[in-house]
């Protein structure tokens, strides 16, 4: 089998885990910035109290090469435990949550509460004139959502980053 190619480009979820303190969440974003690496997505929560650890999930891309060099460069950060590209270890889960504002009146909006439907989106807030839908899946669902309701009256969207995690036993 061939190796990777170095010149084409690829997304990459990329979870760190850290230590808990201040200050750690600017260092990675420092990294990325000071090198002119680019964020898609971008998570981080406490995950384990006692250890006063938390997880940090990037999406990123770039070509094989970049995203290597963007891996070791993280894992020399001093309160970082692992680095795992989550994309090249093996399967993996992605989610996100997006709240997505909708405003229309009649067959638009009859159509937007259609899609929602069949997305499995919830309506979490409505008005004469307007719904609030909560979509949870994979990026490419909810790019797909989002870009039906641009002609029925999108008009806002909040999205929390990907949430990622390794299938079966594998864990960082």
């Amino acid at each position: 089998m061939p190796g990777p190619d170095n010149n084409h480009h690829r997304s990459a979820t990329i979870s760190v885990l850290v230590d808990n303190e201040s200050g750690v969440l600017a260092r990675v974003i420092g990294l990325f910035s000071g090198r002119g690496y680019n964020i898609d997505s971008l998570t981080v929560a406490p995950v384990d109290d006692t250890r006063g650890r938390s997880r940090i999930n990037v999406v990123t891309s770039g070509t094989e090469m970049v995203i290597e060099q963007i891996k070791a460069q993280l894992d020399r950060l001093v309160p970082v435990h692992r680095v795992a590209d989550l994309s090249r270890e093996g399967p993996h889960i992605a989610r996100e949550m997006a709240l997505v504002k909708v405003l229309g009146t009649g067959e638009k909006r009859v159509e937007a509460l259609r899609i929602a439907e069949t997305f499995r989106a919830r309506v979490v807030d409505t008005t004469i004139e307007s719904f609030v839908f909560e979509l949870t899946g994979a990026t490419d669902k909810l790019d797909a959502f989002i870009d039906l309701m641009h002609p029925l009256g999108l008009a806002e969207v909040s999205r929390t980053g990907v949430a990622a995690l390794a299938r079966g036993s594998r864990t960082i």
